[in-house]
Parts: structure tokens; C-alpha cells; sequence
């Protein structure tokens, strides 16, 4: 069977083929997909009464190599599925009440072990031409990535001159501040789940305008990858109600790096320039000396 279908209509187009015990387990993760996810398959097993072999077969009978694929299918399919009230019930069960910053400190810590083992090094180099080269960058996202493409607009300011930060509250505002984008701009799209209805919106017409589009989101099924020339993924997830996303701000960190290494001596220029202006106008504090601890006499 094709995984890259929607997992429940996958497994209700199949309904009618599976034993009486597989019915059972897929009756059960059609109704209750946001638990079943989280939940080996002795327990799948134990909550629908067959045993934790019929779970595996399955699994195997939907096309998978095993339980844990189905799993990770399944839970990559939910966080763009459930509402922010699902998401406590669901993170409730996976988060130790007693200890929750270091349960979401190795959370946060697994999803950039695992970023890091599937990231792609030639769409990495590509994105990253295609920046160098772009006449103008546009940036986009919105909603909680907004902070995301903040980060990236604050930074590619310093490196460019040719950067957009896209501010929006509404659909019709986006596609007023992209009107322009055409070919030979980069429009870079940021959504992890829930995806950004907006965002892709606007990435559908900027690519219909010949801008090449970049996503950075999760993973090959995001709806922004749909409509991206380049694609890069890092692994979200959801600490109760809020998204974690640490992984993500660590990409879009590498890729401002990449950038700056091949301007470096531009950055420099801008920095100098900078440390003057901060200076005269007082932005940061300074220590006239090596030692911040060290006392001063004035």
C-alpha cells in the first residue's frame, strides 16, 4: 500500500480486507488516532483484546516494516490534525508532571539527534545557492513561526540588502507585500503543524509568479513541500499546547551561518559599521576592560 496516502484513509479504503482482530485495531486508531499514536503495541493490543502479533502484522498488512513505522507515521500525521485541546490530553500522558523541564529538555534534545540523522546535505547546498543568488529574499511565516522568520529576517538583514520580512495579519496583506516576487527572487515559506493556511497560499502563487520557493517544515508531506523547488526538514513537536521548536530555529540557524561564511567579508564590513553606530548611540553595554568582574574607578 502507498504511505504517502493519508494514514486513515489508507486504513478505511483497506477496512473491508483486514481480519476480524485487525478491524478491531483499525476501528480503534480511526477513533482515537491522537492516543493510539503514542502507544506501543502490547498496549494497542491489551485495549482492543488481540494480541501484540496481530498489532505487528498490521502494521506489516498496511505495508510497513514493522509497528515502530506505522507509529511514526501515525504520529507525524496527527500534529497537523489535532486541536490545541488534543494536544494537552495527548502531552499529558508523555510529559513526567514531576520533572516536566527535563522531560522537555530530551525531548527537544532527541528532536535535533534526529533532525540531524535525516537532514539532506544536497537540498542544505541548494537552498543555500539559491539565496546567494536570489535578487530579492522573500521570508514568510506566521502564527507561532512567526518568531522563526523573525529570527532568520533579523540576520539576513545584516547579510543582504535585499531582504523582506513578511508582516501579515490576513491572507490579503501577504499577497500584497509579495506582489512583486517573480523570477530570480527566493520566497522562503516556514510552517510546522498546525500548517499556516496563509503561508501556503502564498507559496502557491509566488511559485506561479516563476519565484523559486523554498520550505523549511517537517517532512515530505507537509503541504509546503508541495510547493517548494528546495525543501528542508526538521523535526517539530508539541510540548503540551505549545510547539517545540527548537530543531527548526537550529536549520534556519545553519542556513544563516552558510550565508554569512560565503559573504564573510561583506558581514564584516556591516559589523564594523555597526559596532561605530552602537557605540555612539549606546546599544549594548560596554566594559572599558578584559574583565567584566573587575572594579572601576571613575
Amino acid at each position: 500500500m502507498n504511505n504517502n496516502l493519508d494514514l486513515l484513509q489508507n486504513i478505511r479504503d483497506n477496512l473491508k480486507d483486514f481480519s476480524k482482530g485487525q478491524k478491531l485495531i483499525a476501528n480503534f486508531i480511526i477513533n482515537h488516532y491522537d492516543k493510539a499514536a503514542f502507544m506501543t503495541a502490547a498496549k494497542l493490543g491489551d485495549i482492543v483484546g488481540v494480541s501484540e502479533s496481530t498489532v505487528v502484522r498490521f502494521a506489516i498488512e498496511l505495508g510497513y516494516d514493522g509497528y515502530p513505522k506505522l507509529q511514526k507515521e501515525l504520529q507525524e500525521l496527527i500534529k497537523s490534525k489535532l486541536t490545541a485541546v488534543q494536544r494537552m490530553e495527548v502531552s499529558s500522558n508523555r510529559i513526567n508532571e514531576e520533572n516536566i523541564l527535563k522531560s522537555v529538555l530530551q525531548a527537544d534534545m532527541e528532536k535535533i539527534k534526529n533532525t540531524l540523522e535525516d537532514i539532506d546535505q544536497t537540498s542544505f547546498n541548494n537552498i543555500i545557492e539559491s539565496i546567494l543568488n536570489a535578487n530579492k529574499i522573500y521570508i514568510l511565516g506566521v502564527r507561532s513561526s512567526a518568531a522563526l522568520a523573525s529570527f532568520m529576517g533579523f540576520y539576513f538583514n545584516l547579510i543582504f540588502e535585499n531582504v523582506k520580512l513578511v508582516h501579515t495579519t490576513s491572507v490579503s496583506e501577504m499577497f500584497e507585500q509579495i506582489i512583486r516576487a517573480t523570477k530570480g527572487d527566493v520566497v522562503i515559506g516556514i510552517s510546522f503543524p498546525r500548517y499556516s493556511k496563509r503561508t501556503i497560499k502564498a507559496m502557491q502563487f509566488v511559485k506561479s509568479q516563476g519565484a523559486t520557493v523554498i520550505a523549511i517544515t517537517d517532512n515530505k508531506q507537509s503541504p509546503l513541500s508541495e510547493q517548494a523547488d528546495y525543501s528542508i526538514y526538521a523535526r517539530s513537536d508539541m510540548a503540551s499546547f505549545v510547539d517545540s521548536l527548537v530543531a527548526p530555529l537550529s536549520v534556519i540557524n545553519s542556513i544563516i551561518v552558510a550565508v554569512g561564511m560565503k559573504r564573510k567579508q561583506k558581514v564584516y564590513e556591516t559589523f564594523e559599521k555597526l559596532e561605530q553606530i552602537w557605540d555612539e548611540y549606546q546599544v549594548y553595554e560596554k566594559y572599558d576592560n578584559l574583565d567584566p568582574h573587575k572594579k572601576v574607578d571613575y
